[in-house]
Protein backbone atom coordinates (compact mmCIF):
# COMPACT_ATOMS: atom_id res chain seq x y z
CA UNK A 1 0.00 0.00 0.00
CA UNK A 2 2.78 2.43 0.88
CA UNK A 3 4.71 1.78 -2.33
CA UNK A 4 1.48 2.35 -4.24
CA UNK A 5 0.99 5.63 -2.36
CA UNK A 6 4.41 6.80 -3.58
CA UNK A 7 3.76 5.57 -7.12
CA UNK A 8 0.35 7.21 -7.61
CA UNK A 9 1.50 10.87 -7.70
CA UNK A 10 4.63 9.89 -9.65
CA UNK A 11 2.52 8.23 -12.35
CA UNK A 12 0.08 11.15 -12.20
CA UNK A 13 2.95 13.58 -12.83
CA UNK A 14 4.04 11.53 -15.84
CA UNK A 15 0.50 11.43 -17.26
CA UNK A 16 0.04 15.18 -16.80
CA UNK A 17 3.43 15.88 -18.36
CA UNK A 18 2.63 13.75 -21.43
CA UNK A 19 -0.71 15.42 -22.17
CA UNK A 20 -0.76 17.53 -25.35
CA UNK A 21 0.33 21.13 -24.90
CA UNK A 22 -3.10 22.35 -25.93
CA UNK A 23 -4.73 20.39 -23.09
CA UNK A 24 -3.61 22.60 -20.22
CA UNK A 25 -7.08 22.80 -18.69
CA UNK A 26 -7.41 19.02 -18.77
CA UNK A 27 -3.96 18.70 -17.18
CA UNK A 28 -5.09 20.75 -14.19
CA UNK A 29 -8.17 18.60 -13.62
CA UNK A 30 -6.20 15.36 -13.99
CA UNK A 31 -3.59 16.57 -11.49
CA UNK A 32 -6.25 17.64 -9.01
CA UNK A 33 -8.07 14.31 -9.37
CA UNK A 34 -4.85 12.36 -8.79
CA UNK A 35 -3.99 14.40 -5.69
CA UNK A 36 -7.47 13.81 -4.26
CA UNK A 37 -7.20 10.06 -4.87
CA UNK A 38 -3.80 10.05 -3.13
CA UNK A 39 -5.23 12.00 -0.17
CA UNK A 40 -8.20 9.67 0.24
CA UNK A 41 -6.00 6.59 -0.14
CA UNK A 42 -3.56 7.87 2.52
CA UNK A 43 -6.32 8.76 4.97
CA UNK A 44 -7.97 5.35 4.55
CA UNK A 45 -4.59 3.66 4.99
CA UNK A 46 -3.92 5.74 8.13
CA UNK A 47 -7.10 4.43 9.75
CA UNK A 48 -5.42 1.01 9.83
CA UNK A 49 -2.43 2.24 11.83
CA UNK A 50 -2.23 0.57 15.24
CA UNK A 51 -0.64 2.81 17.88
CA UNK A 52 -0.08 -0.26 20.07
CA UNK A 53 1.38 -2.36 17.27
CA UNK A 54 4.80 -2.59 15.65
CA UNK A 55 6.84 0.57 15.39
CA UNK A 56 6.94 0.62 11.57
CA UNK A 57 3.77 -0.46 9.79
CA UNK A 58 2.69 -0.83 6.13
CA UNK A 59 6.26 -2.09 5.58
CA UNK A 60 7.85 -3.50 2.46
CA UNK A 61 11.47 -4.57 2.12
CA UNK A 62 13.05 -5.76 -1.14
CA UNK A 63 16.64 -5.91 -2.31
CA UNK A 64 17.54 -3.01 -4.59
CA UNK A 65 21.36 -3.01 -4.88
CA UNK A 66 22.26 -6.22 -3.10
CA UNK A 67 26.04 -5.82 -3.52
CA UNK A 68 25.95 -2.67 -1.35
CA UNK A 69 23.24 -3.71 1.08
CA UNK A 70 20.67 -1.24 -0.32
CA UNK A 71 16.96 -2.10 -0.02
CA UNK A 72 13.72 -0.66 -1.22
CA UNK A 73 12.44 -0.47 2.34
CA UNK A 74 9.46 1.64 3.36
CA UNK A 75 7.33 1.87 6.50
CA UNK A 76 5.58 4.41 8.66
CA UNK A 77 5.65 5.12 12.37
CA UNK A 78 3.52 7.75 14.08
CA UNK A 79 5.77 10.70 13.20
CA UNK A 80 6.27 9.82 9.55
CA UNK A 81 2.56 9.00 9.17
CA UNK A 82 1.54 12.46 10.41
CA UNK A 83 3.98 14.11 7.98
CA UNK A 84 2.72 12.02 5.08
CA UNK A 85 -0.85 13.05 5.95
CA UNK A 86 0.27 16.69 6.12
CA UNK A 87 1.73 16.34 2.61
CA UNK A 88 -1.24 14.66 0.95
CA UNK A 89 -3.74 17.10 2.51
CA UNK A 90 -1.83 20.19 1.40
CA UNK A 91 -1.12 19.14 -2.20
CA UNK A 92 -4.72 19.22 -3.60
CA UNK A 93 -5.33 22.52 -1.79
CA UNK A 94 -2.16 23.95 -3.33
CA UNK A 95 -3.25 22.82 -6.79
CA UNK A 96 -6.65 24.41 -6.31
CA UNK A 97 -5.06 27.64 -5.10
CA UNK A 98 -2.73 27.69 -8.15
CA UNK A 99 -5.45 27.47 -10.78
CA UNK A 100 -4.88 30.78 -12.59
CA UNK A 101 -1.66 32.22 -14.12
CA UNK A 102 -1.64 35.00 -11.50
CA UNK A 103 -1.74 32.40 -8.71
CA UNK A 104 1.20 30.51 -10.24
CA UNK A 105 3.36 33.60 -10.69
CA UNK A 106 5.94 34.27 -7.99
CA UNK A 107 6.77 37.82 -9.04
CA UNK A 108 5.68 41.11 -7.55
CA UNK A 109 4.91 43.09 -10.68
CA UNK A 110 1.69 44.93 -11.39
CA UNK A 111 1.99 43.77 -15.00
CA UNK A 112 0.13 40.70 -16.16
CA UNK A 113 1.96 37.50 -15.13
CA UNK A 114 3.86 35.79 -17.94
CA UNK A 115 2.21 32.86 -19.66
CA UNK A 116 3.98 29.77 -18.33
CA UNK A 117 2.84 26.19 -18.73
CA UNK A 118 0.22 25.13 -16.20
CA UNK A 119 0.84 21.54 -17.30
CA UNK A 120 4.47 21.62 -16.16
CA UNK A 121 3.61 23.37 -12.89
CA UNK A 122 1.02 20.77 -11.91
CA UNK A 123 3.27 17.88 -12.97
CA UNK A 124 6.10 19.27 -10.82
CA UNK A 125 3.81 19.55 -7.79
CA UNK A 126 2.73 15.91 -8.18
CA UNK A 127 6.31 14.72 -8.57
CA UNK A 128 7.21 16.71 -5.47
CA UNK A 129 4.40 14.93 -3.61
CA UNK A 130 5.79 11.53 -4.58
CA UNK A 131 9.24 12.53 -3.29
CA UNK A 132 7.83 13.89 -0.03
CA UNK A 133 5.95 10.66 0.71
CA UNK A 134 9.03 8.66 -0.21
CA UNK A 135 11.43 10.58 2.01
CA UNK A 136 9.19 10.20 5.06
CA UNK A 137 8.49 6.54 4.35
CA UNK A 138 12.05 5.35 3.66
CA UNK A 139 13.45 3.00 6.31
CA UNK A 140 16.67 2.38 4.40
CA UNK A 141 19.23 5.15 4.96
CA UNK A 142 20.47 5.10 1.36
CA UNK A 143 16.92 5.16 -0.01
CA UNK A 144 16.20 8.13 2.25
CA UNK A 145 19.24 9.90 0.78
CA UNK A 146 18.00 9.24 -2.77
CA UNK A 147 14.62 10.85 -2.05
CA UNK A 148 16.34 13.62 -0.03
CA UNK A 149 18.32 14.63 -3.13
CA UNK A 150 15.73 13.84 -5.82
CA UNK A 151 13.20 16.26 -4.33
CA UNK A 152 15.54 19.13 -5.23
CA UNK A 153 14.72 18.65 -8.93
CA UNK A 154 11.02 19.64 -8.96
CA UNK A 155 11.65 22.42 -6.42
CA UNK A 156 14.46 23.88 -8.53
CA UNK A 157 12.25 24.02 -11.64
CA UNK A 158 9.26 25.38 -9.72
CA UNK A 159 11.32 28.29 -8.41
CA UNK A 160 13.42 28.77 -11.54
CA UNK A 161 10.49 28.65 -13.98
CA UNK A 162 7.58 30.21 -12.08
CA UNK A 163 9.43 32.59 -9.76
CA UNK A 164 9.81 36.35 -9.84
CA UNK A 165 12.45 38.51 -11.54
CA UNK A 166 15.30 37.07 -9.42
CA UNK A 167 14.11 33.48 -9.82
CA UNK A 168 17.35 32.17 -11.35
CA UNK A 169 19.43 33.50 -8.46
CA UNK A 170 17.00 32.10 -5.88
CA UNK A 171 16.79 28.68 -7.57
CA UNK A 172 20.56 28.32 -7.91
CA UNK A 173 21.15 29.44 -4.29
CA UNK A 174 18.60 26.91 -3.05
CA UNK A 175 20.23 24.20 -5.14
CA UNK A 176 23.80 24.98 -4.05
CA UNK A 177 22.93 25.06 -0.35
CA UNK A 178 20.98 21.82 -0.63
CA UNK A 179 23.64 20.06 -2.69
CA UNK A 180 26.35 21.07 -0.23
CA UNK A 181 24.33 19.57 2.61
CA UNK A 182 23.57 16.53 0.49
CA UNK A 183 27.24 15.89 -0.24
CA UNK A 184 28.05 16.03 3.46
CA UNK A 185 25.27 13.56 4.16
CA UNK A 186 26.40 11.25 1.38
CA UNK A 187 29.88 11.13 2.91
CA UNK A 188 28.28 10.37 6.29
CA UNK A 189 26.05 7.66 4.77
CA UNK A 190 29.07 5.94 3.23
CA UNK A 191 31.02 6.31 6.47
CA UNK A 192 28.11 4.84 8.42
CA UNK A 193 28.05 1.81 6.14
CA UNK A 194 31.81 1.30 6.48
CA UNK A 195 32.16 1.82 10.22
CA UNK A 196 28.93 0.12 11.34
CA UNK A 197 30.03 -3.10 9.66
CA UNK A 198 26.46 -4.26 9.04
CA UNK A 199 26.51 -4.72 5.23
CA UNK A 200 23.07 -3.10 5.26
CA UNK A 201 21.57 0.36 5.12
CA UNK A 202 18.36 -0.69 6.89
CA UNK A 203 17.62 1.66 9.78
CA UNK A 204 16.80 -1.17 12.19
CA UNK A 205 20.13 -2.84 11.40
CA UNK A 206 22.14 0.32 11.96
CA UNK A 207 20.53 1.47 15.22
CA UNK A 208 22.79 0.40 18.07
CA UNK A 209 25.79 -0.25 15.81
CA UNK A 210 29.12 -0.21 17.63
CA UNK A 211 30.82 2.88 16.19
CA UNK A 212 33.86 4.56 17.71
CA UNK A 213 32.65 7.68 19.63
CA UNK A 214 34.97 10.07 17.77
CA UNK A 215 33.93 8.65 14.41
CA UNK A 216 30.28 8.87 15.43
CA UNK A 217 30.69 12.58 16.09
CA UNK A 218 31.94 13.21 12.55
CA UNK A 219 29.17 11.11 11.06
CA UNK A 220 26.62 12.94 13.22
CA UNK A 221 27.89 16.29 11.91
CA UNK A 222 27.53 15.13 8.30
CA UNK A 223 23.88 14.30 8.84
CA UNK A 224 23.13 17.22 11.14
CA UNK A 225 24.54 19.98 8.88
CA UNK A 226 22.52 18.64 5.94
CA UNK A 227 19.38 18.65 8.06
CA UNK A 228 20.14 22.08 9.54
CA UNK A 229 20.35 23.53 6.01
CA UNK A 230 17.07 21.93 5.05
CA UNK A 231 15.31 22.93 8.29
CA UNK A 232 16.65 25.81 8.04
CA UNK A 233 18.65 26.94 11.07
CA UNK A 234 20.83 30.00 11.61
CA UNK A 235 23.46 30.47 10.12
CA UNK A 236 22.65 28.21 7.12
CA UNK A 237 19.18 29.67 6.58
CA UNK A 238 19.77 32.42 4.04
CA UNK A 239 18.52 30.41 1.07
CA UNK A 240 14.98 30.43 2.48
CA UNK A 241 14.18 34.20 2.45
CA UNK A 242 15.57 34.53 -1.08
CA UNK A 243 13.61 31.52 -2.28
CA UNK A 244 10.45 32.73 -0.54
CA UNK A 245 10.65 36.18 -2.10
CA UNK A 246 10.72 34.70 -5.62
CA UNK A 247 8.79 31.42 -5.56
CA UNK A 248 5.03 31.25 -6.19
CA UNK A 249 2.93 31.03 -3.04
CA UNK A 250 1.58 27.55 -3.80
CA UNK A 251 5.06 26.09 -4.15
CA UNK A 252 6.08 27.85 -0.92
CA UNK A 253 3.30 26.09 0.98
CA UNK A 254 5.02 22.80 0.20
CA UNK A 255 8.62 24.04 0.42
CA UNK A 256 8.23 25.62 3.86
CA UNK A 257 5.24 23.67 5.11
CA UNK A 258 6.50 20.18 4.23
CA UNK A 259 9.92 20.08 2.53
CA UNK A 260 11.70 21.88 5.36
CA UNK A 261 10.31 19.32 7.82
CA UNK A 262 12.64 16.78 6.24
CA UNK A 263 15.40 18.53 8.18
CA UNK A 264 13.80 18.25 11.60
CA UNK A 265 12.42 14.78 10.81
CA UNK A 266 15.94 13.69 9.87
CA UNK A 267 17.31 14.99 13.17
CA UNK A 268 14.84 12.79 15.05
CA UNK A 269 15.05 9.71 12.86
CA UNK A 270 18.78 9.61 12.05
CA UNK A 271 20.83 11.99 14.24
CA UNK A 272 19.30 10.96 17.55
CA UNK A 273 18.69 7.28 16.85
CA UNK A 274 21.86 6.42 14.92
CA UNK A 275 24.23 8.55 16.99
CA UNK A 276 22.76 8.89 20.50
CA UNK A 277 26.13 9.57 22.14
CA UNK A 278 27.12 12.19 19.59
CA UNK A 279 23.66 13.77 19.89
CA UNK A 280 24.14 14.27 23.63
CA UNK A 281 27.65 15.60 22.97
CA UNK A 282 26.30 18.20 20.49
CA UNK A 283 23.20 19.15 22.48
CA UNK A 284 24.54 22.34 24.17
CA UNK A 285 25.68 23.80 20.84
CA UNK A 286 22.50 22.77 19.01
CA UNK A 287 20.28 24.29 21.71
CA UNK A 288 22.31 27.51 21.55
CA UNK A 289 21.78 27.81 17.79
CA UNK A 290 18.11 26.89 18.18
CA UNK A 291 17.58 29.76 20.62
CA UNK A 292 19.50 32.11 18.31
CA UNK A 293 17.25 31.03 15.43
CA UNK A 294 14.13 31.74 17.50
CA UNK A 295 15.12 35.29 18.41
CA UNK A 296 17.03 36.17 15.23
CA UNK A 297 14.28 34.98 12.89
CA UNK A 298 11.62 36.89 14.84
CA UNK A 299 13.66 40.13 14.95
CA UNK A 300 14.36 40.02 11.21
CA UNK A 301 10.70 39.26 10.48
CA UNK A 302 9.72 42.52 12.19
CA UNK A 303 11.96 44.51 9.86
CA UNK A 304 10.79 43.02 6.56
CA UNK A 305 9.00 45.04 3.89
CA UNK A 306 8.33 42.00 1.65
CA UNK A 307 5.40 39.88 2.82
CA UNK A 308 6.77 36.52 1.70
CA UNK A 309 10.22 37.21 3.17
CA UNK A 310 8.51 38.09 6.44
CA UNK A 311 6.73 34.72 6.54
CA UNK A 312 10.00 32.98 5.69
CA UNK A 313 11.76 34.59 8.65
CA UNK A 314 8.90 33.64 10.95
CA UNK A 315 9.54 30.05 9.88
CA UNK A 316 13.23 30.35 10.80
CA UNK A 317 12.02 31.31 14.29
CA UNK A 318 9.49 28.47 14.42
CA UNK A 319 12.04 25.89 13.33
CA UNK A 320 14.19 27.08 16.21
CA UNK A 321 11.40 26.00 18.55
CA UNK A 322 11.18 22.60 16.86
CA UNK A 323 14.92 21.94 17.09
CA UNK A 324 14.92 23.16 20.70
CA UNK A 325 12.21 20.63 21.54
CA UNK A 326 14.02 17.79 19.77
CA UNK A 327 17.32 18.29 21.58
CA UNK A 328 15.83 19.14 24.98
CA UNK A 329 15.64 15.34 25.34
CA UNK A 330 12.43 15.26 27.36
CA UNK A 331 9.22 13.44 26.48
CA UNK A 332 7.11 16.60 26.68
CA UNK A 333 9.48 18.71 24.56
CA UNK A 334 9.89 16.06 21.87
CA UNK A 335 6.12 15.49 21.69
CA UNK A 336 5.70 19.25 21.29
CA UNK A 337 8.39 19.41 18.59
CA UNK A 338 6.84 16.59 16.56
CA UNK A 339 3.39 18.14 16.93
CA UNK A 340 4.87 21.53 15.98
CA UNK A 341 6.06 20.10 12.66
CA UNK A 342 2.47 19.32 11.71
CA UNK A 343 0.96 22.51 13.10
CA UNK A 344 3.58 24.71 11.48
CA UNK A 345 2.85 23.10 8.12
CA UNK A 346 -0.80 24.08 8.31
CA UNK A 347 -0.37 27.57 9.83
CA UNK A 348 2.44 28.60 7.48
CA UNK A 349 0.62 27.02 4.56
CA UNK A 350 -2.44 29.15 5.30
CA UNK A 351 -0.26 32.27 5.64
CA UNK A 352 1.44 31.70 2.29
CA UNK A 353 -1.89 31.00 0.56
CA UNK A 354 -3.43 34.18 1.98
CA UNK A 355 -0.31 36.13 0.99
CA UNK A 356 -0.50 34.63 -2.51
CA UNK A 357 -4.13 35.67 -2.90
CA UNK A 358 -3.18 39.22 -1.87
CA UNK A 359 -0.22 39.37 -4.26
CA UNK A 360 -2.18 37.96 -7.20
CA UNK A 361 -4.71 40.78 -6.75
CA UNK A 362 -2.41 43.70 -5.99
CA UNK A 363 0.61 42.65 -8.03
CA UNK A 364 3.02 43.47 -5.21
CA UNK A 365 4.56 41.69 -2.26
CA UNK A 366 5.47 44.94 -0.49
CA UNK A 367 3.55 45.39 2.73
CA UNK A 368 3.28 49.16 2.21
CA UNK A 369 1.38 48.54 -1.04
CA UNK A 370 -1.62 47.44 1.00
CA UNK A 371 -4.04 49.06 3.39
CA UNK A 372 -7.69 48.80 4.30
CA UNK A 373 -8.03 45.22 3.01
CA UNK A 374 -10.56 44.42 5.74
CA UNK A 375 -12.88 47.00 4.16
CA UNK A 376 -12.59 45.86 0.53
CA UNK A 377 -11.99 42.12 1.06
CA UNK A 378 -13.07 41.13 4.58
CA UNK A 379 -12.89 37.37 3.96
CA UNK A 380 -9.33 37.63 2.68
CA UNK A 381 -8.33 39.83 5.61
CA UNK A 382 -10.01 37.42 8.02
CA UNK A 383 -8.21 34.35 6.66
CA UNK A 384 -4.88 36.17 6.89
CA UNK A 385 -5.65 37.13 10.48
CA UNK A 386 -6.57 33.59 11.59
CA UNK A 387 -3.47 32.16 9.91
CA UNK A 388 -1.34 34.86 11.50
CA UNK A 389 -2.81 34.30 14.95
CA UNK A 390 -1.97 30.62 14.61
CA UNK A 391 1.58 31.64 13.69
CA UNK A 392 1.91 33.61 16.92
CA UNK A 393 0.51 30.62 18.87
CA UNK A 394 -2.73 32.12 20.10
CA UNK A 395 -4.48 29.80 22.61
CA UNK A 396 -7.26 27.92 20.85
CA UNK A 397 -5.27 27.55 17.63
CA UNK A 398 -3.05 24.62 16.80
CA UNK A 399 0.45 26.08 17.23
CA UNK A 400 -0.20 27.08 20.85
CA UNK A 401 -0.32 23.49 22.11
CA UNK A 402 2.94 22.48 20.43
CA UNK A 403 4.85 25.63 21.42
CA UNK A 404 3.63 25.31 25.02
CA UNK A 405 4.79 21.67 25.19
CA UNK A 406 8.21 22.57 23.77
CA UNK A 407 8.76 25.35 26.30
CA UNK A 408 7.49 23.38 29.31
CA UNK A 409 9.50 20.31 28.35
CA UNK A 410 12.64 22.35 27.72
CA UNK A 411 12.29 24.29 30.98
CA UNK A 412 12.33 21.08 32.99
CA UNK A 413 15.92 20.42 31.82
CA UNK A 414 17.30 23.67 30.35
CA UNK A 415 15.76 26.62 32.15
CA UNK A 416 17.80 29.49 30.67
CA UNK A 417 17.28 28.51 26.99
CA UNK A 418 13.54 28.07 27.65
CA UNK A 419 13.28 31.52 29.25
CA UNK A 420 15.16 33.17 26.38
CA UNK A 421 13.01 31.31 23.85
CA UNK A 422 9.86 32.86 25.30
CA UNK A 423 11.09 36.17 23.85
CA UNK A 424 10.15 34.69 20.48
CA UNK A 425 6.49 34.57 21.57
CA UNK A 426 6.48 38.29 22.35
CA UNK A 427 8.23 39.14 19.08
CA UNK A 428 5.77 36.95 17.16
CA UNK A 429 2.90 39.09 18.43
CA UNK A 430 4.75 42.16 17.15
CA UNK A 431 5.47 40.95 13.61
CA UNK A 432 2.08 39.34 13.05
CA UNK A 433 -0.18 42.03 14.51
CA UNK A 434 1.83 44.92 13.07
CA UNK A 435 1.76 43.29 9.63
CA UNK A 436 -1.98 42.76 9.84
CA UNK A 437 -2.49 46.37 10.93
CA UNK A 438 -0.52 47.68 7.94
CA UNK A 439 -2.23 45.39 5.44
CA UNK A 440 -5.82 45.33 6.66
CA UNK A 441 -6.19 48.52 8.69
CA UNK A 442 -6.56 52.14 7.66
CA UNK A 443 -8.16 53.53 4.51
CA UNK A 444 -8.16 51.30 1.41
CA UNK A 445 -5.28 51.97 -0.96
CA UNK A 446 -6.70 49.90 -3.78
CA UNK A 447 -9.90 47.98 -4.48
CA UNK A 448 -9.93 44.33 -5.49
CA UNK A 449 -12.38 41.41 -5.24
CA UNK A 450 -12.74 39.28 -2.13
CA UNK A 451 -12.04 35.56 -2.03
CA UNK A 452 -13.97 33.46 -4.51
CA UNK A 453 -15.43 29.99 -3.97
CA UNK A 454 -12.35 28.21 -5.33
CA UNK A 455 -10.03 30.15 -3.05
CA UNK A 456 -12.24 29.58 -0.02
CA UNK A 457 -12.28 25.85 -0.74
CA UNK A 458 -8.47 25.92 -0.97
CA UNK A 459 -7.77 27.73 2.30
CA UNK A 460 -10.89 26.87 4.32
CA UNK A 461 -9.92 23.26 5.20
CA UNK A 462 -6.53 24.41 6.50
CA UNK A 463 -8.14 26.98 8.79
CA UNK A 464 -10.61 24.33 10.00
CA UNK A 465 -7.72 21.98 10.83
CA UNK A 466 -5.90 24.78 12.68
CA UNK A 467 -8.93 25.37 14.89
CA UNK A 468 -9.68 21.66 15.36
CA UNK A 469 -6.13 20.81 16.43
CA UNK A 470 -6.08 23.86 18.68
CA UNK A 471 -8.94 22.44 20.74
CA UNK A 472 -8.37 18.71 20.23
CA UNK A 473 -4.75 17.73 19.40
CA UNK A 474 -5.14 14.28 21.01
CA UNK A 475 -5.36 12.24 17.76
CA UNK A 476 -1.98 13.54 16.59
CA UNK A 477 -0.38 13.27 20.04
CA UNK A 478 -1.57 9.68 20.36
CA UNK A 479 0.15 8.90 17.06
CA UNK A 480 3.49 10.50 17.91
CA UNK A 481 3.87 9.57 21.59
CA UNK A 482 4.98 5.95 20.95
CA UNK A 483 7.68 7.29 18.61
CA UNK A 484 8.78 9.77 21.26
CA UNK A 485 9.11 6.98 23.82
CA UNK A 486 11.11 4.90 21.32
CA UNK A 487 13.50 7.77 20.58
CA UNK A 488 13.99 8.55 24.25
CA UNK A 489 14.85 4.91 24.97
CA UNK A 490 17.36 4.76 22.08
CA UNK A 491 19.08 7.95 23.28
CA UNK A 492 18.89 6.53 26.84
CA UNK A 493 17.33 9.66 28.29
CA UNK A 494 14.70 9.92 30.99
CA UNK A 495 12.66 12.92 32.04
CA UNK A 496 14.07 15.01 34.88
CA UNK A 497 12.50 14.24 38.24
CA UNK A 498 9.92 16.90 39.19
CA UNK A 499 10.97 19.38 41.82
CA UNK A 500 9.00 18.79 45.02
CA UNK A 501 8.65 21.58 47.57
CA UNK A 502 9.62 20.73 51.17
CA UNK A 503 6.69 19.76 53.34
CA UNK A 504 5.81 20.28 57.00
CA UNK A 505 6.63 16.62 57.63
CA UNK A 506 10.19 17.33 56.54
CA UNK A 507 10.57 19.94 59.27
CA UNK A 508 9.72 23.09 57.31
CA UNK A 509 7.31 25.49 58.93
CA UNK A 510 4.11 26.11 56.95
Amino acid sequence: MLTLLIALPAVGALVVGLLPKAQEELAKYVALAVSLVVAVFAIVMATGFDTDGERFQFTQTYWWIKQFGVHWAVGLDGVSLTLVLLSVILVPLVLLASWTPADRYGGASEEAPPARSAKLYFALILSMEAMMIGVFAATDVFLFYVFFEAILIPVYFLVGTYGGPQRSYAAVKFLLYSLFGGLLMLAAVIGLYVYAGKDSFLLNDLIGANIDPDTAKWLFLGFFIAFAIKAPMVPVHTWLPDTASQAPAGALVLIVGVLDKIGTYGMIRFCLELFPGASKWATPVVITFAVISIVYGAVLAIGQVDLKRLIAYTSVSHFGFIVLGIFAMTTTAQSGAMLYMVNHGFSTGALFLAAGFLISRRGSARIDAYGGVQKVAPLLAGTFLVAGLSGLSLPGLSSFVSEFLVLVGTFSRYKVPAIIATVGIVLAAVYILWTYQRIAGGPPKVSFPDLGVRELVAIGPILAIIVALGFFPKPIIDLINPSVERTMSVVKQTDPAPTVAPTVAEGVKP
